[in-house]
């Protein structure tokens, strides 16, 4: 009897959300849009310490990236691509797409994507919205990301948050519109309820065996690519403190950050990483649509 073949372990797809420590939508009350070029960048640093993490690891990531941060940084932009990482989008300026008009927000994905393409001289195919904003109340957006040209969004987060989320949603990727896809941020289904299951702040917040077990159920019983987030300031326990900012925003921003990047190394051995395009688009070429 001949041995069966080893299972080939599934690839996930490894994202970092490429803005700075002073854009994060829960500071927006303390720091204004005009203070942004008075304040002290760090991000050129933290993702240099990314790429050259993933370089050690052999893995490569997708990088979200503001518009405003590469028109700031274009070699940062360059940097990304030379390493073979895919550069996509998260817009232009982090404004959320639920507090923006339907035509205030194709101007500012349009824009990224033109400023990147520019910049990189390379295709952005993908989009993150700021905080996941993309939910049942803003569903035109969908239609701006088609039309602007964007092939994939990774928009939608299937949980139930105090600032984002839409726990009816499908939880893998499906075809939201003619030629875009929507690929959501990874939940695992227990008890009839969505649990994060794809970084951010949760992989700080719990122990790291609980983010594994729950990434390791969706790749070993689900059979589905999960979809892994961070940003490079959760790697920075030197960044700025923001004074007058509640308990709660303090400990969901600053917790644990001194242990993201060793949590993160341990990650990418557990698991089989890639790019979102080099996942999903050749995959899913011709995916179920859904209504």
């Amino acid at each position: 009897m001949k041995d069966a073949p080893p299972v080939e372990p599934v690839t996930n797809a490894l994202t970092i959300d490429v803005e700075d420590y002073f854009q994060v939508s829960a500071f927006a009350p303390h720091i204004a849009r005009s203070e942004w070029n008075l304040r002290e960048c760090r991000v050129e640093r933290n993702v240099d310490c990314i790429l050259e993490m993933l370089a050690n690891s052999d893995t490569k990531a997708t990088f979200f990236t503001l518009g405003w941060i590469a028109e700031r940084y274009p070699e940062l932009v360059r940097h990304i691509v030379r390493e073979g990482h895919e550069l996509a989008s998260h817009g232009y300026g982090h404004e959320r797409a639920s507090d923006q008009t339907e035509a205030a927000f194709f101007a500012d994905i349009q824009l990224a994507k033109i400023v990147l393409e520019d910049l990189s001289g390379s295709e952005v195919n993908g989009y993150r919205a700021p905080s996941f904003s993309i939910g049942s109340g803003n569903l035109w957006a969908f239609d701006c990301l088609a039309r602007a040209g964007y092939r994939y969004s990774s928009s939608v987060y299937p949980i139930r948050h105090d600032h984002y989320g839409m726990p009816e949603s499908p939880r893998f990727a499906y075809e939201v519109r003619p030629g875009l896809m929507e690929i959501p941020i990874t939940t695992l289904r227990v008890f009839n309820r969505n649990l994060p299951s794809s970084g951010g702040g949760y992989f700080r917040l719990l122990p790291y065996a609980w983010s594994r077990w729950m990434l390791s159920r969706v790749n070993g019983h689900e059979h589905e690519s999960g979809v892994f987030y961070f940003h490079p300031w959760e790697i920075d326990p030197g960044q700025p403190r923001i004074d007058g900012i509640s308990s709660k925003t303090r400990f969901r921003h600053y917790f644990n950050i001194d242990r993201m990047e060793g949590r993160l190394n341990q990650l990418l051995g557990d698991f089989k990483w890639g790019r979102m395009d080099q996942i999903f688009l050749d995959r899913f070429s011709q995916p179920v649509s859904v209504a």
